[in-house]
């Protein structure tokens, strides 16, 4: 009846609307109620899920991100991209899909990447003549690459999810093949519809045109170096990296690009609060949920119901993947893998899978869930930045969204594709 009780209720919040933080901590209050534990478990769960170091660095990463985005960071490194891919048939989509990438190295974000590259890219290739409904898609299929490539924070929510027995160092660097595979297929796929629907390609500007891109967005391309080197190295750890980005980027923008006003600057500080209290509640929330799961020995039930049907790892991989999908349609992302790393990773483990291979797998398919009604917080972003309905979006995101499934699939089943970079390091 606990059982029913935990997930009835939490399932039912979620069906009328309830904010997912709500549902979470209701549901552990009535779970708790009923199988007459003190109901002050639940605030020290809350306390003890948000009271951990290492999650410092989310707010301060997210800080980053959006001083990066009033400094005139994102709008150089897209004039680079521009210069790099712009003359590829869809030209625009594929300036879209690389400025992503490199701005996603920099922010971790795929919500800030929406908004940041989206709120940028867009309205130009509507004013070009592309349909808005391929500028969304383009747009948050290449925002879930920056959940894959450092510093993604959600990489750092795992390893904490994990029990911090996951070295972030190595999801920071497993993340990095499997984002630029992303890249290359959303890329593919881009051009492919660009040739479909028959849409121009740019002339290039030239090298050193190039060139002058490339030295104009190299204090921004620098960040990403300092942040992964300086975590891989051991000389700051990835909590001390989110300080160093945060003081980067303000110096940067007040000194190199000097296109951060006060007024800005205060934006992305009130900015950075919202979403950081935001997320450390569904943090908090789904502490004491994933508390009440073990309490309760969920993870045991699973792993005997999966050993029941197979001992096959591709078959069990295949079997948590669709687990994903399906609650990333329902689920953000923060509480998705807050909830599901306690539960999944001892199954994993007991069928022999890495779990830094594992973190990349989870990451990834909860990112392609940020693109799936009816949460999917990054397809809402775009569609707003973009001016159209989610049913517009929906009817043509298909080839996108087959891409992003077909690297989840490569990902899942080739582990060298996230195992042998950090395999370098040790």
């Amino acid at each position: 009846m606990a059982y029913a009780i935990l997930f009835g209720s939490f399932t039912a919040l979620m069906i009328i609307g309830m904010p997912i933080a709500f549902c979470l901590g209701i549901a552990s209050f009535a779970t708790v109620l009923y199988i007459g534990l003190p109901p002050i478990v639940i605030f020290q769960q809350l306390n003890s899920g948000m009271n951990v170091f290492a999650m410092m660095a989310i707010p301060f990463f997210i800080f980053a991100g959006d001083l990066m985005v009033r400094g005139g960071i994102a709008t150089r490194l897209i004039r680079f991209a521009a210069g790099l891919v712009g003359h590829l048939r869809g030209g625009l989509g594929q300036v879209n899909v690389v400025a992503s990438t490199l701005f996603g190295g920099i922010s971790g974000s795929a919500v800030a990447d929406a908004s940041a590259v989206g709120g940028l890219m867009i309205p130009q290739m509507a004013a070009r003549g592309y349909d808005r409904d391929y500028a969304v898609n383009v747009t948050a299929n290449a925002a879930i690459i920056a959940l894959m490539i450092p510093p993604s924070h959600n990489m750092i929510l795992y390893s904490i999810a994990a029990g911090g027995n996951v070295s972030v160092a190595d999801l920071f660097t497993a993340g990095i093949l499997p984002g630029i595979l992303l890249a290359g297929a959303l890329m593919l796929t881009a051009w492919w519809v660009a040739v479909k629907r028959g849409y121009p390609a740019d002339a290039f500007p030239g090298i050193a045109r190039v060139g002058y891109y490339f030295l104009a967005s190299l204090p921004g391309i620098l960040l990403i170096a300092i942040i992964f080197g300086g975590v891989r190295s051991g000389v700051f750890t990835a909590t001390e990296s989110s300080c160093i980005a945060v003081l980067y980027a303000f110096l940067v923008a007040m000194l190199v690009y000097r296109e951060l006003n006060w007024e800005g600057f205060v934006e992305a500080v009130m900015g950075a609060v919202r979403t950081t209290a935001m997320v450390l509640l569904v943090i908090g929330t789904a502490a004491s949920f994933g508390w009440l799961m073990a309490f309760l020995q969920v993870q045991t039930l699973i792993i005997t119901a999966i050993s029941a049907i197979s001992d096959n790892p591709i078959i069990v991989l295949l079997m948590i993947n669709v687990i994903l999908l399906v609650l990333g349609t329902f689920m953000d992302m923060a509480p998705m893998v807050i909830i599901a790393t306690p539960i999944l990773l001892p199954v994993v483990k007991a069928f022999g899978i890495d779990p830094v291979h594992f973190g990349v797998v989870m990451i990834l398919n909860a990112g392609i869930g940020l693109n799936t009604p009816p949460v999917g917080t990054v397809l809402f972003v775009s569609c707003a930045v973009g001016g159209i309905s989610i049913r517009e979006a929906m009817r043509t995101i298909w080839p996108f969204f087959g891409a992003s499934v077909a690297v989840l699939l490569l990902v899942t089943y080739i582990p060298a594709l996230s195992l042998w970079l950090p395999s370098l390091f040790k």
